[in-house]
């Protein structure tokens, strides 16, 4: 079984925010295979699903502790589950790669994410997988704030380039999970340009 966690910040006003693209990718994914109705569970401080994707058994799960704690989920997550670091996949915003990328890597640091920062406190380990979808604009906008643009909605144009980015992860996901992430690594890490 995977455990594929998408981070963002729970509440209306967040939705479609570049922090919330790793809830954003696990819709899609929920929306491509066989789950279970959403469903928050407490006590792990999450929203789950669990059913079968791509011939094979996983959980999708969206923290709600906010992206700045989202290592508490995660910790409970992991323990609940009893799974190892190796099944845990973790999907999120990064403005270190531009808009129309995405790359899969494993046993790196958080680059300044806090929301994976938070995780790799919380186990005291870096060793699992990270789905890193880009944000990065050709152009930062004026008077640019890391803090403020990550916040920000996504514009028209750049929602169209993610349903794009979306099918080439969703491709990824299906290669990892019928073969093995170092085969998805292998395929998929290549550089595209943003639109």
């Amino acid at each position: 079984m995977i455990l594929l966690i998408g981070l963002g910040n729970p509440g209306e006003k967040f939705v479609n925010t570049r922090h919330n693209l790793g809830f954003d990718f696990l819709d899609y994914l929920y929306g491509l295979g066989d789950f279970s109705p959403w469903q928050e569970k407490k006590r792990l401080q999450s929203i789950i699903s669990r059913g079968l994707l791509f011939d094979k058994e996983v959980v999708l799960a969206k923290p709600q502790t906010f992206m700045n704690n989202s290592g508490e989920a995660v910790v409970k997550l992991l323990r609940f589950y009893k799974l190892p670091l190796s099944c845990i996949w973790v999907v999120h915003d990064d403005i270190d790669l531009l808009l129309g990328s995405f790359k899969i890597v494993k046993n790196r640091g958080a680059a300044g994410h806090n929301g994976v920062k938070s995780i790799i406190q919380s186990l005291n380990n870096k060793n699992f997988v990270r789905f890193r979808i880009g944000i990065k604009p050709k152009k930062f906008p004026k008077n640019y704030n890391r803090k403020v643009f990550v916040l920000e909605k996504f514009t028209k144009k750049e929602q169209k380039v993610l349903e794009k980015v979306k099918k080439d992860f969703a491709k990824a996901t299906k290669m990892a999970l019928q073969n093995d992430i170092q085969k998805a690594m292998t395929e998929f890490n290549k550089k595209r340009s943003a639109a």
